[in-house]
């Protein structure tokens, strides 16, 4: 499901963060970012500029066949 930027941000206030680090998971394991993914971290890194707060990566994660995790960080492919 789609997460929004005050739900995000409100925390990161309270903890008067300067920095967040995204992370959600794709239960299929398949961790290629989706097109949602890619809005939603635009979304994030546009808003937390505004507010001086940065979204320092995006990560999805997911569980391989054998049972090893695996993530995708989009700050690396970006």
């Amino acid at each position: 499901s789609l997460v929004h930027p005050r739900e995000v941000f409100k925390h990161a206030f309270l903890l008067q963060a300067s920095a967040i680090l995204l992370v959600h998971n794709h239960p299929s394991g398949d961790v290629s970012p989706s097109r949602q993914d890619m809005e939603v971290t635009r979304k994030m890194k546009d808003c937390g500029k505004m507010l001086g707060i940065e979204c320092l990566d995006h990560l999805i994660v997911g569980i391989n066949e054998d049972g090893s995790a695996r993530a995708y960080s989009l700050a690396e492919h970006n």
